[in-house]
């Protein structure tokens, strides 16, 4: 079949010239169909528990979508009429922003005292003051003891202040998010301008999003051209000739543009981690044609002339690159099993990428290669010697090579434990994106982005002025703010207090709930009448007033303290407020939780990726024993990258759950390519066990070498991404694929000649020097 397909690529070159043209036009034009989604959400299923969990509270309280902006005067704190006024023009300004429901600020907050019977209820900084000395230090007396402002609108110290503006994205359009964050972005510069003595800070989660876009947007810029630079310069430097180099080009660019095309077709939007399949196709292509393009060159500048050197190429390759392309799809199809979606674009979108890579390999390269002139250099066989000092170390060190390689892959699995689910979703990014620099410092000086929501349930309508249940609530609240990694608890019951305390003339020994609960709710319809249209309750309380939610702001957590600290707090919720059901859910709690169950998805998706894969080499070589030998070379790599990675490194985020099924696929390429040249030798020609592995290394050595040089160097290029997910990937793919040539190397050759039973020597003992430096099959 493969002698067939060469001579039919060789006739009907210029056929096939016009038809992948037309192919990669066709496929090409769904590109113009491609979206952006930038929505943190997109990383969950509709189906995910915890992101059910969050819609349903969003959907009973008031949407906590948000961009906060965090105001620090240059000198002394923020009690003082410039830095108020600014405050005061903040607040009223932020009201413009698109799809904005609600706007806070220690401008606006809704202060209560009492004159005589009367419960006033009034802006604690309103633009209605004069902001005389003494008003000033009547608001900062007040902002500083009010437990509903302190490290959430105004730091414990007053040296920062924040205005919260709370959005309701309808989700109808695609730049819904992107409106929002321009519009604040414009409003920070306007208000840096306008009061020049403030550094402002934003964050919140519709910066998240934009962060996302933003860490997309420049991977395309800088990562894509840079990886194209490295992969030309190095197939340039390793080839040695402009027309294969060109040709190669050509190839990944339609392979690129069909994968591409076709995911426009299809209606899948990218997001930051699936933006990245264009470099990871590219690597994966070059694979591809650097084993059609390497046994070519050889072929051709032996002596051969152009056609014929052309199907010897592809009737020896045909097969490991059909196999390799499959276990590369196979690999990639794997991250399927993942719980993230976006983890399953891209690897969909990668495994076409690949299956039009293969197509491009066979049919589109050789033509072009064929119609294009190229230059002939020939080397005699005889000197071609840079692989056979390498092969003979091997051949004579083999045991020794066998139990060192064996021990090293012992020592390295003892660090496996080491590694750590460990993710912070904001370190997504690194210091150079503005979202991160920007909410490091708002966690360093006044709040978190990490939050547990809990919506407490009292019962029937109206009980959320029940004392039992307040009494529950603020226990809760007062257990919650304990913990070590809380900041701030944003609770009902603290409202309830001053509101007690203000009926009873302002007497702060009546800061405590109310002992009767028409007493509460007496309170709360008189408090609820005086509040201001978008600044009411539904924030803290549903509609029926049979529910409140309670928000634990915290320090920014990893996976597993985010998930200890829900279990602390739900426990003491079921032990303390049995008489309650409750739910707790937030952005914090969904990325945490997917992360863990991730982990297990993925070892299961890999474990069936590599039984389907095993299976298919046991067929393909039609051996089970070799079968079962190639399962060392595909295992121990990601074994020992992941092994290194506890010993330096050891924290394990979502994007390195997807390495071990990512990088099967391609791992195997360099096993199964070793292998087919020494089956080759040992059935085709005869070969001993020695005498294969030399032939094996002297055929595909500089191939493997030169195809992980550019996989390696193609990835570890994603390592300048600013968005972690996607450059821990490429280090953690980088150094699989460089361990995988070592062991390919250096273990499965040493395995081969301690367990494969030698075969008689059909041929002269003359020839067998000779016949392994020759690929040219009879």
């Amino acid at each position: 079949m493969s002698a067939t397909l060469a001579n039919l690529v060789i006739r009907y070159r210029w056929l096939l010239l016009i038809l992948a043209l037309l192919t990669i036009g066709a496929a090409g034009y769904g590109g113009s169909k491609l979206g952006f989604t930038t929505d943190y959400r997109v990383f969950f299923d509709e189906g995910n528990e915890q992101l059910e969990a969050y819609e349903a509270l969003q959907n009973t309280y008031e949407k906590s979508d948000n961009v906060l902006f965090v105001l620090k005067p240059k000198q002394g704190d923020i009690f003082n009429k410039e830095t108020i006024k600014a405050i005061q023009w903040l607040t009223n300004e932020s009201w413009q922003t698109p799809f904005s429901t609600r706007v806070d600020s220690i401008a606006n907050y809704q202060h209560t005292k009492a004159e005589e019977d009367d419960l006033i209820v009034a802006d604690l900084a309103g633009e209605e003051l004069e902001l005389t000395p003494t008003e000033i230090d009547y608001i900062k007396n007040v902002a500083l003891n009010e437990p509903l402002l302190v490290h959430r609108l105004v730091s414990e110290s007053g040296h920062v202040g924040a205005v919260n503006v709370t959005v309701k994205l309808p989700g109808i359009e695609m730049d819904e998010n992107n409106r929002v964050a321009t519009f604040s972005a414009d409003l920070k510069q306007q208000l840096e301008q306008k009061f020049p003595h403030l550094e402002v800070y934003m964050t919140g989660f519709v910066m998240l999003n934009e962060a996302f876009q933003v860490a997309s947007q420049q991977d395309m810029a800088t990562i894509v051209p840079l990886m194209f630079m490295v992969v030309l310069l190095t197939l340039g430097f390793l080839l040695r000739s402009v027309t294969a180099t060109f040709a190669t080009l050509v190839m990944i660019i339609a392979s690129i543009v069909t994968a591409m095309g076709i995911t426009g077709w299809l209606g899948i939007k990218l997001t930051p981690p699936s933006s990245s399949a264009p470099t990871i196709i590219m690597t994966m292509a070059v694979a591809d044609a650097v084993h059609v393009l390497v046994t070519f060159l050889q072929q051709y500048h032996r002596g051969l002339n152009k056609f014929e050197a052309m199907r010897e190429s592809l009737r020896v390759n045909f097969q490991p690159i059909f196999l390799t392309s499959v276990t590369t799809v196979i690999g990639f199809l794997s991250m399927n099993f993942s719980e993230v979606p976006p983890f399953h674009d891209l690897g969909n979108i990668v495994a076409m990428g690949v299956t039009a890579a293969f197509l491009f390999s066979v049919t589109l390269l050789p033509a072009m290669v064929l119609a294009l002139p190229i230059k002939q250099k020939i080397i005699p066989a005889d000197k071609e010697q840079g692989m056979d000092k390498l092969a003979n170390f091997v051949i004579n060190n083999r045991k020794n090579l066998l139990w060192s390689m064996t021990i090293f892959t012992l020592v390295t699995v003892a660090f496996l434990p080491k590694n750590e689910l460990n993710d912070e979703w904001v370190q997504y990014f690194d210091k150079s994106v503005q979202f991160r620099t920007d909410t490091d410092f708002v966690l360093e000086n006044l709040t978190g982005l990490y939050t547990l929501e809990f919506s407490l349930k009292a019962g029937g309508e109206g009980s959320v002025s029940d004392p039992k249940f307040l009494k529950m609530v603020e226990e809760f609240s007062d257990m919650a703010e304990s913990q070590p990694e809380v900041i701030h608890v944003n609770t009902f019951t603290d409202t309830m207090s001053r509101l007690n305390k203000n009926m009873h003339g302002d007497n702060p020994e009546y800061y405590r709930l109310p002992q009767e609960r028409e007493l509460a709710a007496q309170y709360l319809l008189l408090y609820e009448m005086s509040l201001p249209y978008g600044l009411d309750l539904n924030n803290q309380i549903n509609v029926k007033k049979s529910s409140t939610r309670v928000v634990v702001t915290a320090k920014n957590l990893s996976t597993k303290e985010t998930i200890a600290l829900e279990n602390r707090l739900g426990a003491w919720l079921v032990v303390n407020g049995k008489d309650f059901d409750f739910d707790v859910a937030s952005p914090s709690l969904m990325f945490a939780h997917i992360g863990e169950r991730n982990i297990v998805s993925m070892l299961g998706g890999t474990a069936i990726a590599l039984v389907m894969i095993s299976i298919l080499l046991i067929f393909a070589m039609r051996s089970f024993k070799m079968g079962l030998v190639s399962l060392v070379p595909n295992l121990v790599p990601a074994i020992i990258a992941f092994g290194i990675w506890g010993i330096f490194v050891s924290q394990v985020g979502m994007s390195l759950a997807m390495v071990a099924g990512m990088t099967l696929g391609i791992v195997v390429d360099d096993t199964v390519h070793f292998l087919s040249k020494y089956l080759r030798a040992r059935e085709e020609k005869g070969l001993s066990a020695t005498e294969a592995v030399r032939y094996a290394f002297a055929n595909v050595g500089k191939a493997l070498v030169t195809t992980t040089i550019v996989l390696g160097a193609g990835f570890s290029v994603m390592t300048f991404s600013s968005f972690s997910l996607n450059s821990d990937m490429g280090v953690m793919t980088a150094l699989t694929i460089t361990v995988a040539l070592l062991i390919d190397f250096l273990l499965l050759p040493a395995l081969l000649l301690t367990y494969e039973k030698e075969k008689r020597n059909v041929q002269e003992p003359n020839r067998l020097a000779t016949e392994s430096n020759i690929s040219t099959a009879n």
